[in-house]
């Protein structure tokens, strides 16, 4: 008799657990998923389509790609907070590839073939400031573009950093 009562129990509390089991696999499927969670969803909003001709107001990196690199001229003074500024950046932005020699032996730089740009060297030197800032901006060769990474007026103050030391003012 003991036997079936012990039985009987171990089979409902068998069936309970397996119950128990399956709801919270339905619970959690329903409601606890992360995939629901409206901080991993905020992206699905789509941007209204913008109509065909629109340009933007304020120029934006459009009237650089159809702009000539020869023509830009560089808006900052040479000046020691210009030189500073540009050096901060150099060093946030440029150092892991070009780095502290500026001759692309970085440490990122290094894994390269070919080494990034030897940033003195006399054929990056001669180019004028809009060249550099156009390459800088929309990417050349291996260069990634920095547009939308770099303030125009951090890659302008690299610029300005670069020519400081090609000269041996810095």
């Amino acid at each position: 008799m003991w036997r079936r009562i012990l039985l009987l129990m171990g089979l409902a509390l068998g069936l309970l657990v397996t119950l128990l089991f399956v709801l919270s696999i339905l619970i959690s499927n329903y409601s606890g998923r992360m995939r629901d969670d409206a901080a991993l969803n905020t992206f699905q909003i789509s941007l209204p389509t913008m109509p065909r001709g629109t340009i933007p107001l304020g120029g934006g990196i459009e009237s650089l790609r159809t702009t000539d690199p020869t023509r830009l001229i560089n808006p900052l003074p040479l000046t020691q907070a210009v030189i500073d500024r540009g050096r901060r950046s150099y060093l946030t932005y440029c150092l892991p590839c070009h780095g502290p020699r500026l001759d692309g032996r970085a440490t990122v730089g290094q894994s390269f073939y070919p080494l990034p740009t030897h940033l003195l060297d006399p054929k990056v030197q001669g180019q004028k400031d809009g060249e550099l800032f156009s390459k800088i901006s929309l990417g050349f060769k291996r260069q990634p573009p920095l547009y939308a990474t770099i303030a125009a007026e951090d890659r302008w103050a690299v610029i300005t950093y670069l020519r400081a030391l090609a000269k041996g003012k810095s």
